[in-house]
């Protein structure tokens, strides 16, 4: 049992860390744009992200796929960028007129590359294992526990913001988008640079 919570906690910490808020800001702009009423496909999207996850590092593990690091942590603040962006383009719109099977595509895809990046650390603390399969299944549990906390802080801060102090919900979407964009523009210079 003290294994699983070996792997959960680390699954958990990986997303929680301040150090790699990567995971945070992309849960932000995934999620900024919906509220409490729309928690079913918040639960999809965050799911999807957390099996897109899983899966290419059950690929990276098993070296299915191998992909430069470099690309990888170049690609990831993209994904940011294009979340965000895509949020302040569609600001306007009503919750439920999102494209969500292009979101679940994209999420999906987004979710293998921000695995991806995680891939040689989960490497290394899982290499003396006998089997990589049950600690990567735990891993993915505390991932999807850390992505369900930051997603509730953002819904319940949104739900603050918009019903209590109300905030319109175009402004709450552009403003929080426009501060992601503006945390990740220098990351992205910074890895570009490094390709």
């Amino acid at each position: 049992m003290s294994q699983f919570w070996l792997y959960f906690r680390l699954g958990l910490e990986h997303v929680l860390d301040w150090n790699a808020y990567d995971h945070i800001l992309f849960l932000i702009v995934l999620v900024v744009a919906y509220s409490f009423h729309s928690w079913k496909q918040v639960l999809w999207l965050v799911s999807i992200f957390t099996l897109g996850h899983t899966l290419s590092l059950f690929l990276s593990v098993y070296e299915i796929v191998l992909v430069d690091s470099s690309w990888i942590e170049f690609l990831i603040p993209v994904t940011i960028l294009i979340t965000a962006i895509f949020n302040m383009i569609n600001a306007k719109k009503k919750e439920s007129k999102n494209n969500i099977s292009v979101l679940y595509l994209t999420t999906a895809f987004f979710g293998i590359i921000h695995g991806l990046g995680f891939s040689t650390y989960f490497k290394m603390i899982a290499s003396g294992t006998d089997s990589v399969l049950l600690p990567l299944l735990e891993f993915a549990l505390g991932i999807e526990t850390a992505q369900v906390i930051v997603v509730l802080c953002v819904m319940i801060l949104g739900f603050i913001l918009q019903n209590m102090l109300r905030v319109k919900r175009r402004d709450w979407i552009l403003v929080v988008s426009a501060i992601v964009i503006g945390i990740i523009l220098p990351i992205l210079k910074e890895n570009y640079l490094a390709l």
